[in-house]
């Protein structure tokens, strides 16, 4: 006797149902086989030549240059004593997070990164009842332009551009990251690579992608450097080498896609890559 249930034809693929477990099985197992190349490969990082890097929270200290603005701001808006500038940070930044992902998920066009920052700040605010003028939340984001670089990044990529390549790849729009690097990191740096160039904030595969055929290299020639485990995570996937500056002693993602270095700062980094 014939199944009862009829044979359901998937427009987006045109396999019946029934057969399309194969076909995910068969991606899976494309996927493995990928994992398994590039952790094999994870200790010979010969090849590298070219060192792209976080910018946010990586090389400049976000926390320790907005939370004094912040903490200013939020006596503007009388905000209840009990609440300080540290904890609506934390909240304010996992927010800013969740921002970039509905911006790359709902595509209605690429907001940008200040822009993205100011929406969840908005939110926060919003969320922790505190009440706000446009204005003053304006005058606070000028504090973006005074942001303040970790000193071991400053001293140790003056170490690593003697062997390598130095590259941005940020979710900063390039503008900002040009005026940054001039005023405030001081670093003569190769390239200024970034989301605002495919529309897309990291760590879609796209930014990755673009970084390595606008450099003219293969991803395994290319270390992302990043204080943030979600853009290991998203270079590894793409064929990048990792090194993972775990400053804040945050976990790594639950993935296969793993760092090829774990250092708590820049001069560790530069002691593991020989420089």
């Amino acid at each position: 006797m014939g199944s009862v249930f009829p044979i359901i034809k998937c427009p987006c693929t045109n396999f019946p149902l029934n057969s399309r477990a194969r076909v995910f099985e068969s991606i899976n197992t494309d996927i493995k086989t990928k994992i398994m190349k590039l952790n094999c490969e994870s200790e010979n990082i010969e090849r590298v030549n070219t060192l792209t890097f976080d910018i946010f929270g990586t090389v400049l200290d976000l926390a320790g240059s907005l939370v004094p603005p912040l903490e200013k701001l939020l006596q503007d808006c009388n905000a209840p004593e009990s609440l300080n500038g540290a904890d609506v940070w934390n909240h304010w930044r996992m927010r800013q997070r969740l921002e970039q992902y509905q911006d790359n998920i709902i595509m209605l066009g690429h907001s940008g990164y200040l822009e993205v920052k100011k929406r969840a700040l908005l939110y926060t605010l919003r969320m922790l009842k505190i009440e706000f003028t446009y204005e003053k939340v304006d005058e606070f984001m000028k504090a973006y332009h005074e942001l303040i670089p970790f000193q071991d990044a400053v001293a140790g990529l003056k170490r690593l551009g003697k062997k390598y390549r130095l590259v941005i790849l940020s979710n900063g729009e390039e503008w900002y990251l040009k005026q940054l690097v001039e005023n405030n990191i001081g670093i003569d740096f190769n390239g200024i690579l970034c989301a605002e160039m495919v529309s897309q904030f990291k760590p879609h595969p796209s930014v990755y992608r673009f970084a390595a055929n606008r450099l003219e290299l293969e991803p395994a020639q290319i270390m992302m450097v990043a204080s943030h485990s979600f853009d290991i995570l998203g270079a590894r996937h793409s064929g990048f080498r990792g090194a993972y500056v775990n400053r804040y002693g945050l976990p790594y993602e639950e993935s296969e896609f793993r760092p090829d270095i774990t250092v708590n700062d820049f001069d560790q980094l530069c002691e593991k890559l020989g420089v």
